[in-house]
């Protein structure tokens, strides 16, 4: 997946411009995300690509670039 098509993804689950985001773009403070919204994001991503992120990992993502980096 390139990296254009995963920032259009997040747009979308984030009521977004795809141009706002970037790969330092940080998930709860420049998105307004929640802990629910992350959960969330990472459950549709993991459903859509087959990628599974360990919870003790996907706690210490922060920014788009960080969740990009398992999805790529």
């Amino acid at each position: 997946m390139e990296f254009e098509e995963f920032k259009t993804l997040v747009a979308e689950k984030f009521s977004k411009s795809p141009e706002e985001i970037t790969a330092e773009t940080t998930i709860m403070e420049d998105l307004g995300a929640d802990s629910l919204d992350i959960v969330d994001l990472l459950m549709t991503l993991e459903d859509d690509y087959g990628v599974v992120i360990p919870d003790e990992e996907a706690q210490e993502l922060r920014t788009i670039g960080e969740v990009y980096e398992y999805f790529k």
